[in-house]
C-alpha cells in the first residue's frame, strides 16, 4: 500500500487534517502521514476541535506534530500550500494543494480548508483506486 505524506512547516494544523482525513476516508487505499521540518508542542486546538465537531475524530488521540524523519520515507508527498514557504523534504512534491493556512483565523476558514482537504482526499481516493 502506497505511503503518502502530508506536508507542511509547523506540522499543526492542515497536514494534521489531511492525515486524519486521509485514515478516516482512505485507509483502504493508501497510508496517511503527517510531517513538517518543525514541530509545534500542540496541534491547532481549532482544528482539533471542529474536526470533533464535523467528523468525531480526536486528532491529538493518535496524532502529534512531527519532522519528516519521524515517519517512513514516502511514495507520494503532498505540500498543503507554499504561501508561507515550501519546506524542503530532500525531493520534490509530487503536489501542491495551495491551501491557505486558517490558524488564527474564524470557524468558516477552518470549515471551508477542511473542506477542501476532504475533497481532495476523495479524489486521491478515486485516483488510487
Amino acid at each position: 500500500m502506497k505511503k503518502v505524506a502530508f506536508i507542511c512547516v509547523h506540522n499543526s494544523c492542515r497536514s494534521q487534517v489531511a492525515e486524519a482525513l486521509g485514515k478516516h476516508f482512505a485507509s483502504d487505499v493508501f497510508e496517511s502521514y503527517s510531517a513538517g521540518t518543525e514541530t509545534k508542542p500542540q496541534i491547532n486546538q481549532d482544528a482539533v476541535r471542529i474536526m470533533k465537531e464535523m467528523y468525531g475524530i480526536d486528532m491529538e488521540k493518535e496524532q502529534y506534530s512531527k519532522l519528516i524523519s519521524d515517519i517512513p520515507e514516502p511514495d507520494i508527498a503532498i505540500s498543503m500550500g507554499c504561501n508561507v514557504g515550501c519546506p524542503f523534504i530532500g525531493r520534490t512534491f509530487d503536489d501542491n494543494w495551495g491551501l491557505d493556512d486558517p490558524t488564527g483565523k474564524s470557524d468558516e476558514d477552518f470549515i471551508k480548508v477542511i473542506n477542501q482537504i476532504e475533497l481532495k482526499i476523495k479524489n486521491m481516493i478515486d485516483r488510487m483506486k
